[in-house]
């Protein structure tokens, strides 16, 4: 009797020691719409998005649920091992705490890759899908902003910079440097961000400077390593994956990507479209990677309208 109490105890703090590792906040009623933001990364964060967007999509009806992965940010775990399953036990996680049995999972840049995974694997409990700047084919990826960059470096004959991405390209392709190294080219020459924003974006991004928030986010330089290290799918495709949720499970699947996002070619985005559907997607004016920020009242209206 004493060693199952004692088992009792032990599983009990297990599950809370857990629970408690995740940094979650939610925004509106808990009755309405149920939607989860599932931030980028690895060595991600949602501080962004909560400090500009998720009470504004709250207003419009939704039950905004904001986490940070586990190993990430805010959700200090030292042992996080920072695969794709054990962000699929912390959502499952959250769906169990917060008592929904489906939901609305938007996914940010790699969150797209761990919504669609998650929502091929657990069909049953998603409601439907919005990728935001979302990645979906890796590889091509990171094809397109090293074809792009030595593009730039030969109009400057910028022979130092092209030797940079020659050692890039000679990388181990599924290796966390390979893609650390092709980010770093692509934020250098200006692939995230809005040259010319609009004022709207500009106040976003003042308010965004001055609020407490930014001051948490805080990242884990070593989750890309350590994601690379315990997890197999690295560097993958999830094309023919959002091709069986749509035709296979029935999920709608959205699509809400910017002009300005670099790391995508329009032949990327184009397939995508066809992939889900015209009406599923758009493809949205001086807007880059940040597109929730950057153009944050078609992001809530593109939201509200296909999800309510």
């Amino acid at each position: 009797m004493r060693f199952t109490l004692l088992l009792l105890t032990i599983l009990s703090y297990s599950i809370f020691a857990q629970a408690q590792s995740l940094y979650i906040k939610t925004f509106g009623k808990p009755g309405s719409t149920p939607l989860i933001f599932i931030h980028g990364g690895p060595a991600g964060s949602a501080v962004h998005f909560e400090a500009t967007t998720a009470q504004k999509l709250a207003d419009k009806g939704f039950y905004v649920i904001v986490y940070d992965r586990r190993g990430e940010c805010r959700s200090v775990d030292a042992n996080a091992a920072l695969t794709y399953e054990e962000a699929f036990t912390d959502l499952n996680n959250i769906y169990q705490q917060y008592k929904l049995t489906k939901a609305n999972l938007v996914g940010f840049s790699f969150g797209g890759l761990v919504t669609t995974l998650f929502a091929e694997k657990y069909p049953e409990k998603v409601q439907a899908i919005v990728l935001c700047s979302a990645l979906f084919a890796q590889q091509t990826t990171y094809n397109h902003i090293l074809d792009t960059v030595t593009r730039i470096y030969r109009q400057k004959s910028d022979t130092e910079k092209l030797r940079e991405v020659a050692l890039v390209q000679q990388l181990d392709k599924k290796s966390a440097r390979y893609r650390s190294e092709c980010f770093r080219l692509a934020s250098e020459n200006g692939f995230f961000r809005v040259v010319h924003p609009d004022p709207e974006a500009q106040e976003i991004s003042r308010a965004y400077d001055n609020s407490a928030l930014k001051q948490t986010d805080i990242r884990n330089k070593n989750a890309p390593e350590r994601f690379y290290k315990n997890e197999t799918r690295v560097n993958i495709d999830v094309q023919p994956v959002l091709v069986f949720l749509i035709r296979e499970k029935h999920i709608p699947v959205y699509g809400l990507y910017g002009k300005l996002d670099g790391i995508f070619s329009t032949g990327m985005l184009h397939h995508l479209e066809q992939l889900l559907g015209t009406k599923n997607f758009r493809y949205v004016d001086n807007s880059s990677h940040y597109l929730y920020a950057d153009q944050q009242t078609v992001f809530l209206d593109s939201v509200t309208w296909w999800l309510k």
